[in-house]
């Protein structure tokens, strides 16, 4: 059984670990420039590093489906570019995981596999997928859902340490990104972080950079870019984060939960 999970950011990389930690064979498909911010627990950086082991679980970037096979064989997980998921019909996959938070329905349908699970907003369980996973922090976060949509998206990013849309690094134009700074280091109010088009981009408070996309990468006015931790701990740099995990969890859940695949999980 092989679960195919599209996008190897930190929501859907903390799906792969609990999959993995479950003893399941789990495959990324990623675009060729992954835009992940918290690049440390995001298998997706293993597109520009070619290897990258988040919380003991390694991942390598691969080129075909063999090669993928040969890496799922050594107990690692396979990254492969493959933004149409093209390569979907020679993996064969038992469970397809939308995870790109694109936050609209994929262009895949119910038939590209027995079970078709999508990642919070912008899924409709029963129309476009056969279960929802809840993303949205609060009681429902990481539920199942089998009938009907997660809830919207709020366009709100999640308060940590009572900062909001501060925390949230943004691109102030057009262009190519160049990094000042390193995940993980602690930064001072004013400190610059990046720069796009020679335009720097300051730090609002005091904390630690617990995310900042690949350096060298096109960016776009507005989009997120970084994110500044006012914890100040630069252990959480390479955890994978609580709402992940829950997010792991509700993916597992669904699985599970289907009987009829039940005696291929581990095959």
């Amino acid at each position: 059984m092989i679960v195919l999970i599209r996008g190897g950011g930190d929501l859907a990389s903390g799906v792969v670990i609990r999959l993995h930690r479950a003893g399941l064979q789990v495959v990324i498909l990623e675009i060729p420039q992954p835009l992940a911010v918290r690049r440390l627990v995001s298998f997706a950086e293993a597109i520009y590093a070619g290897e990258i082991t988040v919380e003991e679980v390694t991942a390598k970037r691969v080129d075909d489906v063999e090669k993928a096979l040969a890496i799922l064989s050594q107990g690692q997980i396979p990254v492969m570019v493959d933004p149409q998921a093209n390569s979907r019909d020679l993996y064969n996959p038992t469970v397809l995981v939308d995870g790109r938070m694109i936050k609209r329905p994929s262009e895949l349908n119910l038939e590209a596999a027995p079970l078709v699970i999508g990642l919070g907003p912008g899924f409709w369980a029963g129309k476009d997928c056969h279960a929802v996973i809840e993303t949205n922090r609060g009681h429902r976060l990481g539920r199942v859902i089998w009938r009907g949509p997660a809830e919207s998206d709020t366009g709100l990013p999640d308060i940590v340490a009572e900062k909001r849309e501060a925390r949230v690094l943004r691109s102030p134009g057009k262009g190519v990104i160049n990094n000042l700074v390193y995940i993980g280091d602690h930064l001072e109010p004013g400190q610059p972080i990046f720069e796009v088009g020679g335009a720097p981009v300051l730090a609002p408070f005091r904390g630690v950079l617990r995310g900042l996309v690949h350096p060298g990468i096109n960016v776009q006015p507005g989009q997120k870019v970084g994110d500044l931790d006012p914890r100040d701990d630069p252990s959480y740099c390479t955890l994978v984060s609580e709402k992940s995990l829950a997010i792991g969890g509700g993916v597992l859940e669904a699985i599970l939960s289907r009987s009829d695949l039940r005696p291929l999980l581990w095959d």
